[in-house]
């Protein structure tokens, strides 16, 4: 939680964020200096402007991997597989993994704004199983909207005198790409969890303000968006089904020179 007596002023530099996540990931993530007080409040502050309502009904994706087991019909011992049962859509009390909304333990519902990408999300394997469910908002909701710039990834130097910080509202608008590429960067199943530590705290951080959750880009699908609800109870599944996964689509594009190692071929 944010200090509410830090001076929520203009961030100081375009690289406000990436100070933030170096000093949560690398040095301290509990006892906070003020540089990093002051950081989370011009967050809170700056974060008004991207608050969005949902209303309530609104229809999300939310996939898990796996199955359960249904019998073929009456009288017959053989059972086939099927979506998982209702309970099992839903994060467990207590017993969620760490996610980029929320530290474990603590429950966060993730939904997606496509069946595409709810599935895609979960990173499944080719010929595997995986349950998705629809479900609707249970109630109006206040999100706090991260999705405005998930590619972007503003530098600010120059030949002659490296980098230099640009005028404030640049400042602001440089900060705010980095969160949301931050929130929208694809993690692995076994990346190192504490590389969700910057984008838990501030969503926390959102969360302690009276937001409902988080919007951040899908990197599955132009149109896919992403939505981490805090209360696991603001949406109900209303349907279900079952999916095999049959093939996956590649792209990729370099992020850097190859380098000529000696003696190689």
């Amino acid at each position: 939680m944010a200090d509410t007596t830090a001076d929520p002023g203009p961030f100081p530099s375009w690289r406000s964020y990436w100070n933030f996540a170096r000093s949560v990931n690398r040095e301290f993530r509990y006892i906070r200096s003020v540089e990093i007080e002051a950081f989370l409040a011009s967050v809170l502050t700056t974060s008004e402007s991207r608050r969005v309502n949902l209303p309530k009904g609104r229809l999300f994706w939310r996939a898990q991997v796996g199955h359960d087991w249904r019998p073929i019909g009456d009288g017959v011992d053989d059972e086939i597989p099927c979506a998982h049962p209702r309970d099992r859509m839903k994060p467990l009390l207590g017993r969620a993994s760490d996610g980029r909304a929320n530290p474990r333990g603590i429950p966060c519902l993730y939904l997606a704004t496509t069946k595409e990408a709810a599935i895609s999300e979960v990173r499944p394997w080719i010929g595997s199983y995986v349950s998705c469910g629809q479900f609707r908002t249970t109630r109006s909701l206040t999100v706090i909207d991260c999705a405005r710039r998930p590619n972007a990834n503003p530098l600010f130097f120059n030949v002659d005198d490296g980098m230099y910080e640009p005028p404030e509202e640049e400042r602001t608008n440089a900060v705010w790409a980095h969160i949301d590429r931050a929130f929208a960067e694809p993690m692995t199943r076994s990346g190192d969890q504490a590389d969700y530590a910057a984008t838990q705290i501030l969503a926390e951080l959102f969360k302690h303000a009276g937001a409902d959750g988080v919007v951040y880009k899908s990197n599955f699908g132009d149109d896919g968006f992403n939505i981490a609800l805090f209360d696991t109870e603001a949406a109900e599944l209303i349907n279900c089904g079952l999916f095999e996964v049959k093939g996956m689509q590649l792209t990729f594009d370099e992020a850097d020179q190859f380098y000529h190692m000696e003696g190689g071929a």
